[in-house]
């Protein structure tokens, strides 16, 4: 009997002494173990909300991701920093909040290629409010697209095929960007991240698909927001988004039968996620959750975690050092923080977004978010709340809920959008009220969440110089001064007992290089790391570039 209670007594005290931060880590660390050098594809749909059956919307099937749900981990509490895709692409790329680098304003110019030339850049200014001309965003130096750090690595880099920065595409981003872009094309046994964008979920589709078939039934019962009109007319714009989503969910099943017929599904790191939230009015452009709040999924080689899920809060700006901690390469210092990998760091508490310029309208919100409350900040109350813009016009939807407004014949819910001045401050509690439609600001129970939150908002405006929060047009003149833009000077080509050497007078800038051999021309530019030697009779071409500014006169070099 006394060594059965020894026994009892150890038995507890074993039990109730483990570490708790050993409990936790076995509880909530996903962090999954990885071949050498696996690879990256991002899955990338347009102007989606997490209405699909792994995020809890059983309108329509989507077995293509539901299938990666399965065999991965759907992450819920995932932001993009914008309610719109161009500066969404500006902080995916770079680990950069838009805000922070001057691409909040959708959008900056007709970023769309790498060398546009300056007659078709002016076309564009037509989109423009009056008086403003195309700029490019520009971040502080050392601020790379983080596909180059890739690349440095031996990593194979492509874009298939959206380029909407707000700036002009880095020469030495990509091993290929173009429609035709794919990790088929790299060296046998060479490492590659990849980058597929579906542009079939787009708002604009919602128009221009108008008169095709639908992938769903005709007369589906679709939900519809209680900020949306339940019309005829409303509804055949929903159904219409969830076809929609049905055919990019084919798509994506297309690149995922594309990997395992080459046998790489299982040595690849699998992301999808959408750019923002929903195309829909009052979506897309508000910093409303259905317009920040995507879904996404990681599905991670051979399965680890499969149906899993994760809630820690994620923002957009965490998914290049993400990337780069999962394959142990040392992120540099951005905005962002890795959620995964050697270099995981603690859960953020908030995240943050900024909507400002819109087309032809100007506004000023920022907004910040824990896992339960929204806050957001309006810098121009005096403002209505929904401002006209007339690329979203076009939507039979949006001119339903113009007809009636002008009818005077809108919900309680739907004439929130149409108020003719703004609150200077809107808390919501997600949880109780996920459309965001009952502001708890004046509730005095509320008030320390207000003031936390608060707090958290100015902070974090206060934290870099918010561009957006700068008047247009003295920000484009203290981005470019005099209306000169900046150019990377011509790098130096230096030969010393046939070792060449590469420099640039340019802070910050990289320098690429490509090596005409036997008449064989490179496609891409190689990222200058280390000099390097050339054979007798190669041709030499080098560049300089930095993002926001001008890439150089290319400079030459015969070896004899």
């Amino acid at each position: 009997m006394k060594n059965l209670f020894l026994l009892l007594v150890l038995t507890f005290i074993v039990i109730n002494c483990q570490p708790t931060e050993t409990i936790e880590k076995e509880k909530t660390s996903i962090n999954p173990k990885l071949p050498f050098r696996p690879n990256v594809v991002w899955l990338v749909a347009e102007d989606l909300s997490p209405v699909i059956p792994s995020f809890g919307d059983s309108t329509i099937q989507t077995p293509n991701i539901s299938r990666l749900a399965a065999e991965g981990v759907c992450y819920d509490n995932v932001y993009s920093p914008s309610p719109v895709c161009a500066p969404s692409r500006a902080a995916l790329s770079t680990g950069m909040y838009p805000n922070h680098i001057a691409a909040s304003h959708m959008r900056t110019g007709p970023w769309f290629a790498t060398d546009m030339p300056e007659k078709f850049i002016k076309q564009f200014d037509k989109y423009l409010p009056e008086g403003m001309s195309n700029y490019e965003a520009l971040p502080p130096a050392g601020t790379r697209m983080f596909s180059e750090y890739l690349r440095e690595e031996g990593y194979y880099c492509t874009n298939n095929a959206k380029q909407d920065y707000q700036y002009r595409c880095s020469l030495t981003a990509w091993d290929e960007t173009s429609d035709k872009a794919h990790w088929k094309n790299r060296k046998t046994g060479q490492p590659f991240f990849a980058i597929f964008n579906f542009n079939e979920c787009h708002e604009s589709q919602i128009w221009a698909r108008a008169k095709d078939s639908l992938w769903v039934d005709e007369n589906l019962n679709v939900p519809i927001p209680p900020y949306l009109p339940d019309t005829d007319i409303a509804k055949q714009d929903v159904r219409r988004m969830y076809s929609n989503v049905k055919l990019m969910d084919y798509k994506v099943g297309e690149i995922l039968a594309d990997l395992e017929e080459q046998n790489l599904l299982d040595s690849t790191i699998i992301f999808w996620y959408t750019d923002h939230g929903g195309p829909l009015p009052r979506q897309k452009r508000l910093l409303y959750d259905s317009g920040l709040k995507v879904p996404m999924v990681i599905r991670f080689p051979n399965q680890q975690f499969a149906g899993q899920r994760d809630d820690q809060m994620i923002s957009f700006i965490d998914f290049g050092v993400t990337v780069l901690s999962l394959l142990g390469i040392q992120p540099p210092e951005v905005d962002g923080k890795a959620f995964l990998g050697k270099y995981k760091e603690p859960e953020r508490p908030h995240i943050y977004a900024a909507a400002d310029r819109f087309d032809e309208s100007y506004d000023s919100n920022r907004a910040v978010r824990d896992k339960r409350y929204k806050y957001i900040k309006y810098f121009q109350p005096e403002k209505p709340m929904h401002l006209p813009i007339n690329y979203r016009n076009q939507m039979p939807i949006m001119q339903e809920l113009n007809r009636l407004v002008a009818e005077n014949n809108l919900t309680p819910a739907q004439a929130l959008w149409f108020r003719k001045t703004k609150p200077a401050e809107e808390l919501f509690d997600t949880e109780k009220d996920p459309h965001e439609i009952n502001n708890l600001a004046d509730d005095p129970n509320y008030a320390d969440k207000l003031k936390e939150l608060r707090t958290a908002c100015e902070t974090w405006v206060n934290s870099f110089e918010d561009t957006g929060l700068i008047p247009e047009k003295e920000l484009v003149e203290k981005l470019r001064p005099g209306g000169k833009e900046w150019k990377v000077n011509q790098p130096t080509i230096q030969e010393m007992d046939g070792v060449i050497s590469l420099t640039c007078e340019t802070e910050a800038a990289t320098i690429g290089y490509q090596i005409a051999s036997k008449g064989q021309t490179a496609n891409s530019w190689t990222i200058y790391t280390k000099p390097f030697s050339l054979n007798k009779g190669d041709t030499l071409r080098v560049v300089g570039d930095r993002i926001g500014y001008r890439y150089s006169n290319i400079a030459s070099y015969h070896a004899r």
